[in-house]
């Protein structure tokens, strides 16, 4: 067995339930037991490990030249409920991987590499993604989360002080040595495999927008209401959503839409809905075409809410822009694919990733490895050993010739 199969598996029992899902959210004990593990094997393997403030951890390999800056690789440590033991996981595990063979083979680098556990990134406890790596670069401080509370009412900061972490209690607040960062990943989707490719080379990381909308008729008698009578918001709501989803494949692809939440109220089986609201999470690579595709989408939404005579409210609460890769870093990537006789394919990434904080940050670049059937966020979430083992062997040629 490979080493990055080794310790995926020894890592995914950290948390793991006997079905086999992993949860480890935030500042959890889980989470908590799952960084001071990641801390040893670090030491163990070498490298110097240290966190800062917010609960990242970082393993070192100190370069020998004078230059101050450093070369970051990894992902995130946390995980969705019932997640997998991929996502994630994967780029710590292989970027640790990675800098024990360098280190193994050629001894220290010129310049410092590090690999990184990122403390979150899924949003998965509280109502915040990406805090690892938003503090780290400093595009987020401790103001943006003091608000944020669990589904328990745990508040953001009293969880991570509980943890350890908090202002000032490990002397590492945000970075400016950072001048490349490159995140290995599980690609989470199936054109890996559909195309039976090795490796994916990211170019882009996709915009994205989100809205709830809020339908709002009138509740009444289930039984007693002809339907001629009705404001059945459930029932205009339906319509919105279908009308949605025709839309968006109208429109075509790459863009997609997804209603992911609904709630009903009064949510009873016999009184008609006087209100709904629901979520859409719209995608695309195209800054332009996003912003186009969802004026559309809203204007949808409203000839249905008229059709239906509803009261509807849109708000949009959250909006990213898509970003590029570094195309330096890109090129370099394809180039060790075909040293290593990798089959490839330049693409864009539909999920959002660390890397896109990173991206406008410094020098960023995202390999994906494939996923099968395309499974990700769930217990059934695989990828093949030699399939890992491809990806840490770009990883590892591109860490060497960056940093040595």
């Amino acid at each position: 067995m490979q080493m990055t199969e080794e310790l995926i598996e020894w890592l995914g029992r950290i948390g793991s339930d006997s079905d086999g899902g992993v949860t480890r959210l935030l500042y959890t004990p889980s989470w908590k037991e799952a960084q001071e593990a990641l801390a040893a094997k670090m030491e163990l393997l070498g490298l110097q490990a240290y966190y800062d403030d917010a609960g990242n951890l970082c393993g070192r390999l100190q370069g020998i030249d004078d230059d101050c800056s450093c070369i970051l690789t990894g992902s995130h440590v946390d995980t969705v409920k019932r997640g997998g033991k991929y996502d994630g996981a994967y780029g710590i595990v292989a970027g640790i991987t990675a800098l024990s063979r360098l280190r193994e083979r050629y001894g220290a680098p010129k310049k410092t590499i590090e690999v990184v556990a990122f403390c979150e990134e899924e949003g998965s406890r509280f109502p915040y993604n990406y805090w690892g790596s938003t503090f780290m670069t400093g595009a987020a401080s401790y103001k943006d989360i003091e608000q944020a509370r669990d589904q328990q009412g745990v508040s953001f900061m009293t969880a991570m002080e509980a943890a350890g972490f908090g202002p000032g209690t490990k002397g590492k607040g945000p970075r400016s040595d950072i001048d490349t960062f490159i995140e290995l990943h599980v690609e989470q989707g199936a054109i890996l495999e559909q195309e039976q490719k090795s490796i994916g080379i990211v170019e882009q990381i996709v915009g994205l927008q989100r809205y709830t909308v809020h339908v709002k008729g009138e509740a009444n008698h289930a039984g007693t209401t002809p339907m001629a009578y009705r404001k059945d918001a459930v029932r205009a709501a339906s319509e919105m959503v279908a009308a949605i989803m025709d839309k968006t494949e109208q429109l075509g692809a790459p863009l997609v839409a997804t209603v992911g939440q609904m709630e009903l109220v009064p949510n009873t089986p016999n009184v008609i809905p006087g209100q709904v609201n629901f979520t859409i999470d719209v995608r695309h690579p195209d800054e332009k075409v996003l912003d186009e595709a969802c004026q559309r989408l809203v204007e949808t939404i409203r000839s249905a809410a008229a059709q239906r005579d509803v009261e509807i409210d849109i708000e949009r609460w959250m909006n990213v822009a898509p970003i590029a890769m570094d195309l330096a870093l890109t090129d370099a990537i394809e180039d060790i694919c075909l040293k290593q006789k990798l089959s490839y394919r330049r693409m864009s990434s539909g999920a959002g990733h660390d890397a896109q904080i990173f991206a406008s940050y410094c020098r960023t670049a995202m390999v994906f490895v494939p996923s099968r059937n395309g499974i990700s966020h769930s217990p059934l979430e695989y990828t093949e050993p030699q399939q890992l083992e491809d990806g840490v062997r770009v990883l590892t040629d591109l860490l060497h010739q960056l940093a040595y």
